[in-house]
């Protein structure tokens, strides 16, 4: 056998980076990492979690060289936790911390890195003092409750609310979070007669206490009443009964009142210490809970700022009692308006939850009568939404075939498909409202699934109609067609404003957003309740024409006319926004992408692709082209004018409006504004520049106001 031949010397290049490594990495900011697209790419970022690596296991971080975190019996018998004769002030910063600590949660923070921080939570029974006993047992009990109200509605994602509980038992048993103990269950009168004892302590204390000292028990007291109060407007709204109204104002309103002794008293409580990521000296430690979370990058959770975190219970209590107000709307127009009115304020989530419960989840005594729930998870019986719905397309087109009357016979057959076309419009009805409560961001991604039900629906409401005008003999009588075309324009509107309101709009693709808006779908609108006023109207007179004929007609009100009037307002907005977008366009003052990277016409489909298979039908690029070229050859002077006289007729359908409310002033400042911006660009004012005009959403989310650089 011969033997093997002898492998090739290989020779390698190696070159020291060492020093170079340390060089550039200087550039780079804590947390940045440097991507070399052959060698590093996503995935291999990615793989590179690993459990028990400090750098990339968040549970790993309380190995870095700093002391172990004690739990609530080593800081006990540390004496760096004291359970008996703690001083007001203490009491007071250790109060202002928890609660700073549950603003943070429903910030979107877990439990694990904000409340549970709070050692006296870990076991409340332990706890000597019957002050701060009474707060732990009670902030556990509205933690629960925060959580099942946030959980029955069902309108939050990952970035609103974290609903993990790391093992904590929060409503049943608040007592060491790991182990349950049944002997240790704490029910809600339990807790709301625990914290009234002490309130009744604290006020006979600042009796018979000095001036300084009365300060402190003053202020003490109005914590634990806040507390009590606030826990119980909580639990009437998720436990909602049609009696429990008044209560559940009276108890937020005198939330009100302590908060405002609260934030007065803020800097009586001991503070934090400067540089420290401990709400509080003492009862805190931030890294008791890190080997609870999952193994992923360490992240920093920064506590609220307390007097922050008071002003933000201070809003949430005004939120909910705005909310209760849905309960007295009656009709589903009305509570659509509200719930889109709310989600414009930017509300946290658990007002928002609350208004979803409020307005969609029944009372006790209607649980009980039924069992048949909504679809998707809506908690209102089903009956019960088919009758709202049933109302609401009696208030906006009145068809004959729902009217029960003598002199409006209509055959079975037509009732029943009425009555089936009811039960199918419930879940598509139901989640709007739903799609109101999320954040404003995740609206726009579900509305553009809402939109494909509502395709659907409008099918059935044509075949619908076709059905019931035949039977009763009314000739075409597209009442329920005008009905679902009324939300599907609405809807349409809302997707196309939320991209300005979330700046997802370049401004050279503005010229078309508004020209949509103008030219169809407030033009829509506006022709939709002209529609319905028209067959509600002839409903009524078919009536009075069947009757004896002895009484003089009244005639009928105009339900819409405001919301009418508002349409043309903003069609007249978006068609001044146009054509002076199409004039700075001509004049060079606004910049155009590269044509070699850019399609306008994959822009534009892109922009309206979920408006298809709806109507109104989608206008496609080409018939844009078409409709919107003659403009292009106009002169820029003509244009101006013309989008003057858009922000004048908005402006003189505002003034006509006798009780306005904030957005009616907020469009009238726009209008007036950019009514005299066109009006000096019509007179040659800055015609030779080419700079950018700057479009100035502050005063309004979605028509900005025009500035001239």
């Amino acid at each position: 056998m011969e033997p093997l031949a002898a492998a090739p010397e290989v020779t390698y290049n190696w070159v020291d980076v060492t020093s170079d490594f340390f060089k550039y990495i200087k550039d780079l900011q804590l947390g940045e990492l440097l991507h070399d697209g052959l060698l590093f790419g996503l995935f291999e970022a990615m793989s590179a979690i690993e459990m028990m690596d400090p750098k990339m296991d968040a549970g790993m971080m309380c190995n870095r060289g700093t002391p172990k975190p004690l739990n609530f019996h080593q800081a006990v018998a540390a004496d760096k936790l004291k359970i008996d004769n703690i001083e007001p002030n203490e009491l007071i910063g250790i109060i202002d911390a928890t609660m700073a600590c549950i603003v943070s949660w429903l910030e979107g923070h877990s439990l694990a890195q904000t409340v549970f921080t709070n050692l006296y939570l870990h076991q409340p029974h332990s706890i000597n003092n019957k002050i701060l006993k009474a707060f732990c047992i009670a902030v556990y009990k509205l933690l629960d409750c925060i959580r099942d109200c946030i959980n029955q509605a069902q309108v939050f994602e990952e970035e609103d609310f974290q609903p993990m509980g790391y093992g904590y038992y929060l409503g049943s048993n608040p007592q060491s979070g790991h182990t349950y103990d049944a002997s240790l269950e704490v029910t809600e009168s339990k807790c709301i007669s625990l914290l009234r004892e002490q309130e009744e302590e604290l006020n006979k204390k600042t009796k018979n206490t000095e001036a300084e000292a009365n300060i402190l028990w003053t202020a003490l007291a109005a914590r634990i009443r806040f507390t009590r109060m606030f826990y119980q407007a909580l639990l009437l709204i998720t436990k909602r009964d049609s009696k429990s109204g008044a209560d559940c104002v009276a108890l937020l309103n005198g939330c009100s009142e302590m908060m405002k002794v609260i934030i007065k008293t803020s800097g009586k409580g001991t503070q934090p210490v400067e540089n420290s990521d401990s709400p509080n000296p003492m009862g805190f430690e931030p890294m008791i809970n890190q080997r609870l979370l999952p193994p992923t990058f360490p992240r920093y959770t920064r506590i609220k700022p307390r007097i922050e975190a008071l002003q933000y219970f201070d809003e949430l209590v005004s939120r909910l009692r705005h909310a209760w107000k849905i309960t007295s709307c009656t009709n589903f127009h009305t509570a659509v308006d509200f719930f889109m009115e709310f989600s414009r304020q930017r509300a946290c989530i658990l007002s928002r939850s609350a208004l979803q419960l409020l307005y969609l989840s029944p009372s006790p005594a209607t649980t009980a009568a039924t069992a048949q729930t909504v679809p998707s998870g809506v908690p209102r019986p089903h009956h019960i939404f088919i009758e709202i719905l049933r109302d609401s397309i009696k208030n906006f087109v009145n068809p004959p075939v729902l009217i029960n009357k003598p002199m409006m016979p209509g055959t079975p057959q037509a009732r029943e498909v009425v009555e089936t076309f009811l039960t199918r419009c419930v879940r598509p009805f139901a989640v709007l409202l739903q799609v109101c409560g999320h954040n404003r961001a995740r609206q726009r991604d579900k509305l553009v699934l809402l939109l494909d039900e509502f395709a659907t629906l409008q099918e059935e409401a044509e075949s619908v109609d076709a059905i019931t005008s035949g039977s009763m003999g009314t000739g075409d009588c597209p009442c329920f067609s005008t009905w679902v075309l009324y939300h599907v324009l609405r809807v349409m509107i809302a997707y196309l404003l939320s991209g300005l309101e979330l700046e997802l709009y370049s401004v050279h693709e503005y010229h078309y957003i508004f020209w949509y808006l103008y030219e169809f779908l407030y033009g829509w609108l506006v022709s939709a309740l002209g529609r319905a006023e028209g067959l509600a109207n002839e409903t009524t007179k078919r009536i009075e024409g069947k009757r004896a004929g002895v009484r003089k007609q009244k005639k009928r009100t105009r339900p819409y006319a405001r919301e009418g009037l508002m349409c043309q307002v903003m069609q007249n907005m978006c068609g001044g926004y146009y054509k002076a977008l199409v004039a700075f366009k001509l004049q060079g003052k606004i910049r155009q992408p590269q044509s070699e990277f850019d399609n306008e016409a994959v822009r534009y489909k892109h922009r309206f692709a979920p408006l298809s298979g709806l109507s109104p039908p989608q206008v496609h690029y080409h018939e844009f082209c078409e409709m919107t070229q003659p403009l292009q050859y106009e002169n820029p002077v003509i244009l101006y004018l013309g989008g003057y006289k858009h922000f004048q007729q908005a402006r003189s359908l505002l003034e006509t409006i006798t009780v306005p409310d904030q957005e009616v002033q907020d469009l009238l400042k726009v209008a007036k504004t950019n009514f005299v911006v066109l009006k000096l660009l019509a007179g040659g004012h800055k015609a030779d520049t080419t700079t950018s005009p700057e479009f100035d959403f502050s005063v309004h989310r979605h028509f900005p106001i025009i500035k001239l650089v």
